[in-house]
């Protein structure tokens, strides 16, 4: 097999397992802010499908955000949870001093990023085929106090290459 041929297709779903891995240092981020809240200076930018099955939102949300929002956890938030079972996770953000609950599924990532470090996750939304299949909408949650939208996140994604071990110029 030359260089300049392709990799032949594989057999084995590196890629959905990948996904899966990304997924999961996420789901661990939010479970420890959970737990312990977000320590010191982290904090947690996440994008997330509004159109996504089983999304729940305010309803004003969903007409401002039809597809896509940013939520940041950082200060201001109450009621995290992750349900590993249900694969979601939900959280009270106030917005103007008023609560607004939200309950994303992990399907419906699109990016997770902790600016303090530079860490970020980019992932691909599942679950989008079924609904554009005719499935019925998922209602939405009761409107909330209008939010200010949260900034977008610098576009730095964390490769996997930055963690793999390179020998030293010793061969070591």
């Amino acid at each position: 097999m030359s260089e300049k041929s392709p990799p032949p297709e594989s057999l084995l779903p590196y890629e959905a397992w990948t996904e899966d891995a990304m997924r999961e240092v996420a789901w661990r981020a939010l479970e420890h802010a959970a737990k312990h809240g977000v320590p010191g200076e982290h904090h947690f930018y996440l994008s997330y499908r509004t159109d996504h099955p089983g999304v729940a939102i305010p309803g004003h949300l969903k007409a401002k955000y039809p597809e896509e929002i940013t939520i940041v956890l950082q200060h201001q938030f109450d009621d995290l949870f992750v349900d590993r079972v249900a694969e979601r996770f939900g959280v009270t953000l106030h917005f103007g001093g008023a609560p607004a609950k939200l309950v994303v599924p992990f399907g419906a990532l699109t990016m997770f990023h902790d600016p303090h470090v530079r860490f970020g996750l980019r992932f691909t939304p599942s679950g989008l085929e079924e609904e554009k299949a005719g499935l019925p909408p998922i209602p939405q949650a009761a409107s909330a106090p209008e939010p200010t939208p949260a900034p977008a996140p610098p576009g730095e994604v964390v490769s996997l290459d930055a963690f793999r071990r390179r020998p030293n110029k010793d061969g070591g």
